[in-house]
């Protein structure tokens, strides 16, 4: 009886030492599971494509500057448009009312006289000075026409330019400047010909 009442005692500790050491084990994996799972989880850097700036400026002028979200590009772009379309309009209507008068006057038809309704000098009608006349509707014609036609090419350079633009800026999306820009000069020893010279040197932190 005394031996069963000293082993009794012995086993009620090591199961209490057991329950024990589960329930610490089982709290603490639990608060290192939650700790785990609060930690948010890393987002993916979105590259930015030039190669998307350059289609999408491509397609629709301005389109590329609103995907580099250079938004106050879009004034400027759509802008010079708007002004080589009006200049191109009103270098063609010149160029047809000119190229309509030059037809007139040479076709000796006296039923078109466009040219008549120009306004000039009522003294070039007279018919001493016809040939001058027409002389200056061909050369105004033809000045017309190459206005247009420059301010078109200028629509095409400015059409590439806006191109460009949006394909150099998309380069340049993730390209980190810092703050701490600076330059250091020092004197410092310069080898030149195997020969020891006092120089400076410089260095860049940026």
């Amino acid at each position: 009886m005394l031996k069963k009442q000293n082993i009794t005692p012995f086993k009620l500790h090591i199961v209490c030492v057991l329950v024990i050491l589960f329930f610490t084990t089982g709290f603490s994996a639990y608060s290192q599971e939650n700790a785990s799972d609060s930690i948010p989880a890393k987002q993916p850097t979105v590259e930015h494509s030039p190669r998307k700036a350059t289609i999408y400026s491509a397609v629709l002028p301005g389109l590329g500057q609103i995907y580099n979200r250079k938004y106050w590009k879009l004034p400027i772009v759509y802008g010079g448009f708007a002004t080589l379309g009006y200049f191109i309009n009103f270098n063609n209507e010149r160029y047809t009312l000119y190229r309509q008068a030059y037809s007139d006057i040479i076709d000796n038809d006296p039923y078109t006289n466009s040219h008549l309704d120009l306004k000039v000098n009522p003294s070039f009608f007279k018919p001493e000075n016809i040939a001058q006349l027409t002389e200056n509707l061909r050369r105004a014609k033809d000045g017309w026409r190459r206005n247009r036609d420059l301010v078109v090419i200028g629509t095409v350079v400015f059409y590439a330019v806006n191109i460009i633009d949006a394909s150099v800026d998309a380069h340049f999306f993730n390209f980190d400047i810092s703050d701490d820009l600076t330059i250091n000069w020092a004197p410092g020893p310069v080898l030149c010909m195997d020969k020891k010279l006092i120089g400076i040197n410089c260095r860049f932190t940026f």
